[in-house]
C-alpha cells in the first residue's frame, strides 16, 4: 500500500464517523495543516544531514528556525482539529502523516529508498490508526 493511499484510507475512515460537513471541512484542513506542519518539521530534522560540513551549531540553529515556522502550522492544526477528534485520534493523524511525509522526504531528499521492511512497518502502523478510529467491537476497552 502506497503512503499516498493508507494517509487516504485512514482520513475516510475518520470521514465515515464524522456525519456532518463542517466536521469533514475541520478534517480537510486539519489534515492540510499537518501535511503543511511534518514538511517542514521533517526538513527541520533530517535536512542538515546533506549538510554534515555545516557546524553542529548552525544546523541547530537553522532547524530550530524551520521548527518555528512549523509550529505555525501545528498549533492551529491541534486547536481546530480538536474540536472533531479526541487528542489520541489526533495524535493517530500526525503520525501517519509525519510517516508518509517522511518516505516522501527520505527517497527524494535523502536518495533512500523503501525498503520492505519499512513497507511492513508502515502497515502495522495504519492497522494502528484503523484500531484507533473504530467505536465499536462489542466491548468497551
Amino acid at each position: 500500500m502506497q503512503p499516498d493511499v493508507a494517509i487516504a484510507r485512514v482520513a475516510d475512515i475518520a470521514i465515515r464517523n464524522i456525519p456532518d460537513t463542517g466536521k469533514t471541512m475541520t478534517l480537510l484542513t486539519t489534515v492540510s495543516l499537518l501535511v503543511l506542519s511534518n514538511a517542514f518539521m521533517t526538513l527541520a530534522w533530517y535536512g542538515h544531514l546533506r549538510f554534515l560540513s555545516v557546524p553542529l551549531w548552525v544546523a541547530i540553529l537553522g532547524s530550530w528556525g524551520i521548527a518555528l515556522i512549523e509550529y505555525c502550522f501545528q498549533v492551529p492544526a491541534n486547536r481546530l482539529g480538536y474540536h472533531a477528534f479526541s487528542a489520541y485520534e489526533l495524535k493517530t493523524i500526525q503520525e501517519i502523516i509525519t510517516l508518509s511525509v517522511f518516505i516522501v522526504f527520505a527517497a527524494v531528499y535523502l536518495g533512500e529508498g523503501l525498503k520492505p521492511k519499512h513497507l511492513a512497518g508502515f502497515l502495522l502502523l495504519v492497522l494502528a490508526a484503523w484500531t484507533i478510529f473504530q467505536d465499536s467491537y462489542g466491548v468497551e476497552w
